[in-house]
């Protein structure tokens, strides 16, 4: 029988279809469209065809702009947020208005535009996570900024307008409402338990090892009891902290690994997916250090939303996370 579960934090119910109970084979993946041709704006020598850089990893010796590099942080050509301006914030009727300011950067991860994150070397990896941290630090200075949303869309199935392995970072005015609802729920929960959400769900699922994927020095990995899609996953530090941003190298690097290990997992178990990945983080000013936990979800795109779900709120969800977490334990790395 199928089984609805509560997510513990925002209460967000999902129904878990046993019935259907999906495995690894059953999500035949869509043939990837092509999602560049010949050209690729992110390929080395065509440094000229993107913004200027505002971040790098490079050669020494090597000149801002020019193609030894190994990582590149450049403004988006296309913004969906521009810098310039304040927020402007009114009304136009019973409606509330505000300047479209903000921050849209693009990390080019890797110079070879075949490689990915799942294979690049350990070592440049780290520079992508860093390049995170580096960034949010410093858009943290600007005080018309609340939150930096960090995400990468792999695949254009998942939404990658470019195929050459990239995330993106956009910097807002305002906290946005999957945060709220997240720094919301946390905030009933420690009020009535005077402990963190996540810090228990660590615990829990360290206790309990079945939907437990991983576990490293300072990580876990699970799949979700409430997942929302098919081999949902997310990564959580052990240790209770608000901010990805104030993490130090030794726990950066273990995140590089165990990110590196999941995404392998991912793809070795269902071929390769589409998927998008947000580093959900804490905000720059919230009185929140105390009951929230930054995390970072992964969301393969092995489902499509329909009627039910937009009309509802539901998701329906065809593989138990349970079910999910034996086969990505069970791949060979």
């Amino acid at each position: 029988m199928s089984e609805l579960r509560k997510d513990p934090i925002i209460e967000r119910w999902v129904i878990i279809s046993t019935e259907r109970g999906k495995r690894p084979h059953d999500f035949k993946q869509e043939e990837q469209i092509k999602i560049s041709g010949g050209f690729c704006p992110f390929d080395p020598g065509n440094e000229k065809y993107v913004p200027p850089e505002i971040y790098a990893v490079r050669a020494p010796g090597s000149q801002p702009n020019d193609p030894n590099w190994t990582l590149r942080v450049v403004p988006n050509k296309f913004p969906a947020l521009g810098i310039e301006g304040d927020s402007d914030k009114h009304a136009v009727g019973m409606y509330d208005v505000m300047n479209g300011i903000g921050a849209h950067e693009v990390i080019i991860e890797t110079p070879n535009h075949a490689e990915t994150l799942d294979d690049m070397p350990l070592d440049r990896m780290k520079d992508v996570i860093f390049a995170y941290k580096a960034r949010i630090e410093d858009l943290k200075k600007d005080k018309r900024m609340k939150y930096v949303l960090v995400f990468k869309n792999y695949g254009a199935v998942a939404g990658a307008s470019l195929e050459h392995s990239h995330s993106q970072l956009i910097a807002l005015p305002i906290i946005p409402k999957r945060p709220l609802e997240l720094f919301g729920g946390s905030k009933i929960y420690f009020s009535y338990k005077d402990r963190c959400p996540f810090c228990d769900i660590i615990r829990q699922e360290l206790n309990d090892k079945v939907r437990l994927i991983e576990e490293t020095k300072h990580f876990i990995s699970i799949t979700p009891f409430a997942s929302r899609s098919p081999f949902e996953v997310s990564i959580l530090p052990k240790k209770h902290n608000a901010h990805f941003e104030f993490e130090d190298a030794e726990i950066l690097y273990d995140f590089t690994y165990i990110l590196q290990n999941t995404l392998k997992r991912l793809k070795i178990a269902l071929d390769n997916p589409p998927y998008n990945f947000v580093l959900i983080n804490g905000a720059f000013i919230f009185d929140h250090d105390d009951y929230f936990h930054w995390h970072l979800d992964i969301t393969p795109r092995l489902t499509k939303i329909a009627g039910f779900e937009w009309g509802s709120g539901f998701y329906i969800n065809p593989t138990p996370p349970e079910d999910a977490t034996k086969y990505l334990r069970e791949i060979t790395l």
